[in-house]
């Protein structure tokens, strides 16, 4: 054991515990730090439901990361024993602007990922409970859907720990780098955990954590999320009669039917004020609300009334142009830095894991898009 590289990985998230996990199945001996635990209400990948789409845009590095992601997932329900992926599809409406769905057709089929182009009149006929008035077509990625958040990240950690990976629930706070090397991380108990690499894939803490490197380039946003309850006894709005939805228009929503049984989720993609993850009040605003149930009101008439179940206030960490930052710490060589998810990045999380762990181990250059070198043009 003694030949085999020590790695601290700091954040149990999507990016962090996925890394760990890869990390500890090449051969690393991998200690898992986070202050409040995989998944938690703070967290950018806490909450119930996330979703799983290969459509992109012209972005097609995240086309490939998804298709492959998708896979990963698979493995490990397998492997686990546990349901984590729900695939009831992935529904793009296109009412005006189809620049984006456009670019994406191309992409997804270089990758090989199945979908459909339906006619506004197909989709209408297809989920009658859906008003297309105005939708002129659509992008059905037939295996797209959605994720459980939550108890994936205690999913992942569980099977860290089970391939003997350590966890321990603490603050963590980089050490002065010294001679281009990370030698070790000041823990909230007053330890202190030293290694031969270290990632830190600390989501929205990013950012304070490293602010001569970035700073403001990572900013975390509060993003509200409601889930409204259908009649009862009606089907149409469950997860056996819809797709997960996107509506890419102007503001861009989405959403998710059933989630377990939890209510018909509503979110607006538009990104809301910076806010500081540690300390803001998870109330959500009327505003916020408001707007949820009036695109409800519109685009799923019969649900126009629905009553609010509940509601969550998360948030996005974003990069300043939605690309992940994955790339090594300017002035230590050692210390990687995994981040940006910018709203997109849970379902990526296993096959960036797979990435990081095979940069940290291999010492290759990370993907030009991901590198911090690209804030500097």
């Amino acid at each position: 054991m003694s030949t085999k590289p020590r790695v601290v990985v700091v954040g149990a998230g999507a990016f962090g515990g996925w890394t760990a996990l890869f990390l500890r199945r090449q051969g690393a001996r991998v200690t898992l730090v986070d202050a409040w635990g995989p998944g938690n209400s703070r967290a950018s990948s806490g909450g119930e439901t996330r979703v799983i789409r290969a459509t992109y845009g012209p972005r097609a590095v995240y086309t490939r990361m998804a298709a492959r992601a998708l896979t990963l997932w698979k493995e490990h329900e397998r492997r686990w024993h546990r349901q984590l992926f729900h695939g009831i599809g992935v529904l793009w409406l296109v009412e005006s602007d189809e620049q984006y769905e456009k670019a994406a057709l191309p992409i997804l089929r270089d990758a090989n990922v199945r979908f459909e182009e339906l006619t506004g009149a197909e989709v209408a006929r297809r989920y009658p409970q859906i008003n297309c008035d105005r939708v002129r077509w659509a992008i059905f990625e037939n295996d797209g859907g959605y994720l459980t958040a939550r108890r994936a990240c205690a999913a992942v950690l569980e099977g860290f720990l089970a391939e003997g990976g350590e966890y321990r629930q603490l603050a963590a706070q980089p050490l002065p780098a010294t001679g281009g090397t990370l030698s070790s991380i000041g823990l909230s108990d007053g330890s202190q955990l030293t290694a031969d690499q270290f990632v830190f894939a600390c989501g929205p803490w990013l950012g304070a954590l490293f602010p001569d490197v970035l700073g403001e380039r990572i900013r975390a946003t509060r993003q509200e999320v409601f889930f409204f309850g259908a009649p009862a006894g009606d089907q149409r709005f469950t997860e056996t009669a819809l797709p997960v939805w996107a509506d890419h228009g102007t503001p861009f929503m989405y959403g998710i039917p059933g989630n377990e049984w939890r209510g018909f989720k509503v979110a607006d993609d538009t990104r809301g004020p910076v806010i500081d993850p540690t300390t803001e009040s998870r109330m959500p605003s009327p505003e916020a609300l408001k707007t949820a149930r009036a695109y409800l009101g519109y685009r799923f008439p019969a649900l126009k009334d629905a009553p609010l179940l509940e509601a969550r206030v998360c948030q996005y960490e974003e990069s300043p142009d939605e690309h992940f930052i994955i790339d090594r710490h300017p002035a230590a060589a050692n210390a990687w830095l995994v981040g940006g998810g910018s709203g997109h990045g849970f379902k990526h999380g296993p096959a960036v894991g797979e990435l990081v762990a095979r940069l940290v181990l291999g010492g290759a250059a990370p993907d030009e898009q991901f590198r911090l070198s690209r804030f500097a043009r």
